[in-house]
């Protein structure tokens, strides 16, 4: 495992998680059941895919996914968080496009292999914006799935609740894209810090940028 540690919060959701599990496999509440063991599962992916590429993840990227995955799938389904808190679904909505625009400006400058030059800032951050709405779009369509195939309720309203969630996005996929676009101009925000985090821990994915910073000293 690719880290120095795990975040202390991503090790307390396992244990609610598990806990509800086995409390819910015991009383017979299926549903209760697959939430938290799926919540489980996908707060784990992040560890699995940094082992399988070789790649080091911030932890503060890591503990924010496990909160993100933990409010939206155990404390949004389960305690109904969103029925009792009308904000709750678009700052999560809104929280998550951000980071998937990092997420997906960091990608497309992997591709580029840390090259500041081989496209125009806005190019990069154009695909970024893209990258994270289409992940945005995705997830509505697994909320439909739950929905369908579950029972769940997690569009609530239906098209109304859909939509206002792929508005939120937008919102926070430019964020998120903008922020790498800032980087790339030398200006830095406070969610650009994470981009730097990112880049120094996987220098050998950015060789080109690491050449120039070498060549620059």
């Amino acid at each position: 495992m690719r880290y120095a540690r795990i975040p202390r919060v991503t090790c307390v959701i396992w244990i609610i998680l598990l806990t509800a599990a086995v409390v819910a496999l015991s009383m017979g509440r299926w549903s209760v059941l697959f939430v938290s063991l799926a919540a489980f599962f996908l707060t784990t992916l992040p560890f699995l895919f940094s082992d399988r590429f070789h790649i080091e993840l911030p932890n503060a990227f890591v503990g924010a996914l496990s909160i993100f995955v933990f409010s939206t799938l155990f404390l949004g389904e389960v305690f109904d968080f969103y029925e009792r808190f009308w904000w709750w679904d678009v700052v999560l909505h809104g929280f998550s496009a951000m980071g998937f625009g990092i997420i997906g400006f960091l990608f497309v400058f992997y591709l580029f292999q840390g090259d500041r030059y081989a496209a125009p800032p806005w190019a990069l951050a154009l695909i970024s914006f893209c990258f994270a709405l289409a992940i945005g779009t995705l997830w509505e369509i697994f909320e439909f799935a739950m929905d369908q195939l579950f029972g769940m309720n997690m569009q609530k309203s239906g098209l109304i609740d859909t939509m206002w969630d792929l508005i939120v996005d937008t919102v926070g996929a430019f964020i998120g894209a903008a922020t790498g676009f800032l980087w790339l101009k030398g200006r830095h925000t406070t969610l650009s810090s994470l981009i730097d985090e990112f880049v120094e821990g996987n220098r050998g994915f950015y060789r080109r940028l690491r050449d120039r910073i070498s060549r620059d000293k």
